[in-house]
Parts: structure tokens; C-alpha cells; sequence
């Protein structure tokens, strides 16, 4: 069975997982996760990284960056001018000008504020980021996001670090179906099973920090995590059977003895 390549602003990757860098017990841990998972692309808050003194440690010592590519993300950041002034620090120090661009609404949720990351996308697209804007699992505000000239788009399945699973399937099904860009399924995975369904569903990958990081084996999880996407991914390509409201016989009735 083919596959397309999973190609975001023209850069192939060869997992279709992005790993957070948040929550471990440890950076050792962190990364052993890391190995366990085999992603090739991992997200690290600019506002966690001392950016300023890099003689000191730093989680940045525990990423294999021939490996891995670093997407800076602007977490934390509530206003469209503090998130772009994150983004703009981060490719100031030599992180990347790619970014996973985070604008929150709101401090208990941490629901996107939709209409200032659409703004701040603009922004950053003019001035030469390569954009993957973590927003509500909203079509309208996905394709928003996508004119403005964002790379992906990444809709959120449950709220951040809540586990539980994707909970508007038709609308990550309708967004996949409409989308111009890559669709990565971002924030609310709880376990395998919600990552194979954001596979199932269409999704072009899948983000995930907690669901591993606060898992009670995260080496384990993220191996798990990675079979998961795999497993989702050929199934979504294998094309699943109709639902039907009764059962149909496995083995074929004609030509059977009394028929």
C-alpha cells in the first residue's frame, strides 16, 4: 500500500508524530521517550528555554537535533503582540523560524482565542515564519487560518492535558475534508486509541506531550503512541466497511447446502 509523504512548507518528515518536551519527570526520561516514539519533529516552549545563557543546561542538551527539528511554540502567550514577540525571540536565538503558534483565550480552558491567532498568523507569515497554528476544532477558523498562510493548521481533539480524546469526530472529519494544508490533531489525546483515531479520521498527524509525559511508563506510551498512528494511518488508507444497522454474513449464502 502507497502513502504520500507527510510534507509540511516542503520539508518531508518520515513520522507523522510531533512529541511535546513538557511534563517529564526528567529530561533523561524525556528523552528516552523521545527515542521510544520516533518522531523527527519535537515542540519546545521558547519561554522554557534560556535562551540567553546557553552555557547552562538546558532540555535543549537532551534533543538529538540531527534527529529531531525543533518547532519553537509561543505557550503562554494570551495576546496576538506577545505571542509574535515570542515567535520573533525564538528565531533570534537559533531556534527555528518555523513555529507552532499558540495564542490562548482563555487562563481555565486554554481554549485558542481564535480571532488573535489569526491576526498573529498573519503577522508571521509576513515576516517569513513557517506557521502551524494550534486552534478550536473549527473549520471556518481552520480555513481562516489556511488563507491567512499558515503551513498546517492543528485543531485541538479535547482541551490541553485533559486525556479525553477526541470529542467532535465530524468536525476534525470535516476539516480534514476541506483543508488545503496539513491537518495535525493537537491536545487532548489520552491514549492509543484516541491517536489512532485522529489517523482514522484523516488527520495528517498527531501532536501529544501529556498523554506520554504524565503516563505512568512514558517509554512504554510512546511506543504504544507510535504503533497507534501507524495502525490509524494504514487503516484510513485501507478504507474501513460501511456501518450498517444489522449483520451480514462473513461467508457467502449462495451455493451452500439447502440454498
Amino acid at each position: 500500500m502507497s502513502d504520500s509523504p507527510f510534507v509540511i512548507a516542503g520539508r518531508t518528515f518520515s513520522s507523522r508524530l510531533i512529541i511535546g518536551t513538557g511534563k517529564y519527570p526528567s529530561h533523561a526520561v524525556m528523552a528516552r521517550a523521545h527515542e521510544a516514539f520516533g518522531a523527527d519533529m519535537v515542540t519546545v516552549a521558547v519561554r522554557r528555554v534560556n535562551i540567553h545563557d546557553r552555557s547552562r543546561e538546558s532540555l535543549l542538551d537532551y534533543i538529538d537535533t540531527d534527529r529531531m527539528f525543533i518547532l519553537p511554540n509561543t505557550a503562554g502567550c494570551y495576546t496576538a503582540d506577545d505571542a509574535i514577540r515570542t515567535a520573533r525571540l525564538g528565531r533570534e536565538a537559533g531556534l527555528s523560524n518555523w513555529v507552532k503558534l499558540e495564542v490562548i483565550g482563555d487562563e481555565r480552558t486554554l481554549f485558542p482565542d481564535n480571532e488573535a491567532l489569526i491576526e498573529a498568523t498573519r503577522v508571521l507569515v509576513a515576516d517569513g515564519f513557517v506557521v502551524l497554528p494550534y486552534t478550536n476544532d473549527d473549520p471556518i477558523a481552520c480555513r481562516k487560518l489556511a488563507d491567512a498562510g499558515a503551513a498546517a493548521v492543528m485543531p485541538l481533539g479535547a482541551p490541553i492535558g485533559s486525556g479525553l480524546g477526541i470529542q467532535n469526530v465530524n468536525n476534525i472529519r470535516i476539516i480534514r475534508e476541506f483543508s488545503t494544508v496539513p491537518v495535525i490533531l493537537d491536545a487532548g489525546v489520552g491514549t492509543a486509541s484516541d491517536a489512532a483515531l485522529a489517523m482514522e479520521l484523516g488527520a495528517d498527524g498527531v501532536l501529544m506531550n501529556t498523554a506520554i509525559a504524565g503516563a505512568q511508563d512514558p517509554i512504554a506510551m510512546a511506543a504504544a503512541m507510535k504503533h497507534a498512528v501507524i495502525a490509524g494511518r494504514l487503516a484510513y488508507l485501507a478504507g474501513r466497511i460501511p456501518r450498517r444497522m444489522y449483520a451480514t454474513a462473513s461467508s457467502p449464502v449462495e451455493g451452500m447446502v439447502g440454498r
